[in-house]
């Protein structure tokens, strides 16, 4: 899609209509209390809309709606080739509105248009499309049983699942849970991000639109502690997919734990590493893939690599190359699509990662934050010890540590209490091999930055989550339950004479 001039954009902006209100069962509803709490555009401080602050009372309403959808069948039961061709129109009414949610996305959570336009819509569009034409093309099991017996192993729904999305990429980590939960035949209940339920709440309403029936796919707006908690503990949810924090993700489990043991994933933080050892080719490439990795969405992304593990010897260079690349990535409007670095998502996080760059760190370029913008900005620091090394800042900050051996690289990589992704850069193939394999991540790319794509699993190892995995075939077990069917076929005449 070709790109707009920030007037264009502005002008789609002045004319959105934006959502305000929960969506449940087919339709929109204010909170039960009738509360509101201010959806505030973070590039500019002025406020958008007045979501409904749902709360318990809503959520019950909800999960009550989803259950009925999905016992009566509905949804649950539909023909494969049916949720298929509903998914599908979604899609295309949200390729013919891409433009109103790009714009709208941009506003609520200050990515830039640029990655909303290019990045975040097609691949919401494609994920749900890809999960869309899988429906119909995932096989069942038939056990090799005795002659005399047919075992049969079949995926069956899960039932009600709530669906916790973090701020970072609303649109795109929406796709992520609804594609398979609703390929697997799931009713959902979503809570979005308290920072970004816009672009949410039109997707539910495009769905409706698209034919997914009433009750299937409900949008519950708030707070965590009064709609994320109350999700967490419903006695009626079946499982819970979040993806978020690791403070709030592990609550999750005590929430099951003390509720209904209901099945959690947790797909959570990060502190990933980039290694570039002293026979890397191409430094002006690696910097490129390191400049992408640590500075993309603001670095607001679990799998951003925020620490680069450089070798001695070439050190200096690579920091100059990306001291070149980085100053492409230029802070501005989120809505100028020349703008790479808008604002972070909320005064609170913007304070937070500000914090980081005090102190004696050694600023090796960039570390300007003011009125909700961060500068791409390049540290050094002394070694792994230090919290800037080990925490996850979520901001366009990258660490720099350095090493003197594979060894040693590999060792500071895998000392943290993470293990989302990690990137390897060597010419070397039988080191880039062992190296992926030493590396306790769930991704690990070889002379490159990246996720992989929608084919394969995306999660992480320790506290980056666990429970399954997002992307892939491999994301519809966890929103499904293995039944074995065992059919006894022996001939009654046979076992009289036995």
């Amino acid at each position: 899609m070709e790109l707009l001039t920030k007037q264009e954009y502005e002008a789609i902006a002045a004319d959105l209509t934006l959502p305000n209100a929960a969506f449940i069962d087919g339709a929109y509803r204010p909170a039960a209390s009738g509360k509101t709490f201010a959806s505030v555009n973070p590039a500019t401080g002025a406020p958008l809309a007045e979501i409904a602050a749902c709360g318990v009372d809503d959520v019950d309403f909800a999960v009550e709606k989803a259950r009925e959808a999905f016992e009566d069948g509905r949804w649950s039961r539909l023909h494969p080739s049916e949720r298929k061709d509903v998914l599908i129109r979604l899609c295309k009414l949200m390729t013919r509105n891409a433009r109103e949610l790009a714009v709208m996305e941009s506003l609520d959570s200050g990515k830039t248009i640029y990655d909303c336009e290019t990045v975040d819509l097609p691949e919401t569009i494609h994920c749900l499309k890809w999960h869309a034409e899988a429906i119909d093309k995932i096989y069942d099991q038939v056990s090799p049983a005795s002659d005399d017996h047919i075992a049969m192993v079949v995926r069956e729904p899960i039932g009600v699942v709530g669906l916790v999305l973090p701020w970072n990429f609303p649109l795109l980590m929406l796709a992520w849970k609804i594609g398979p939960a609703l390929a697997a035949g799931c009713s959902v209940v979503v809570k979005p991000a308290e920072e970004t339920s816009l672009t949410a709440l039109r997707v539910a309403e495009l769905a409706a639109e698209a034919g997914v029936p009433r009750g299937v796919l409900n949008v519950v707006t708030g707070s965590g502690p009064e709609v994320g908690e109350p999700i967490g503990r419903h006695m009626d949810i079946d499982m819970v997919s979040f993806t978020g924090s690791t403070v709030t993700g592990k609550r999750f489990l005590t929430y099951s734990a003390e509720s209904n043991a209901k099945e959690v994933v947790l797909e959570m933080g990060g502190k990933n590493p980039a290694i570039v050892m002293d026979d890397a080719e191409n430094l002006d490439r690696v910097a490129a893939h390191v400049v992408n990795g640590a500075f993309w969405n603001m670095g607001e992304n679990c799998s951003a690599s925020s620490r680069l593990i450089v070798h001695r010897d070439v050190k200096d260079e690579l920091l100059e190359r990306i001291r070149h690349h980085a100053e492409h990535w230029n802070v501005g409007d989120p809505l100028d699509p020349e703008t790479r670095l808008g604002a972070l998502v909320s005064k609170a996080h913007f304070d937070k990662v500000r914090s980081y760059l005090g102190g004696d760190i050694q600023v090796v370029f960039g570390g300007g934050a003011k009125d909700g913008f961060v500068e791409a900005t390049v540290i050094e620091v002394p070694g792994n010890d230090a919290k800037q090394a080990r925490e996850e800042i979520f901001g366009p900050v990258l660490s720099v540590i350095e090493v003197s051996g594979f060894d040693e690289a590999i060792e500071i990589a895998n000392d943290t209490p993470y293990g989302l992704a990690a990137a390897l850069f060597t010419s070397n193939a039988k080191r880039a091999i062992r190296g992926a394999r030493r590396l306790r991540a769930g991704t690990v790319t070889v002379n490159s930055f990246g996720e992989g794509d929608i084919s394969t699993p995306f999660g992480g190892y320790k506290q980056s989550g666990f429970g399954g995995r997002d992307n892939s075939l491999h994301a519809h077990d966890q929103y499904t339950q293995l039944k074995t069917i065992w059919i006894d076929l022996a001939d009654d005449a046979d076992e009289a004479v036995d």
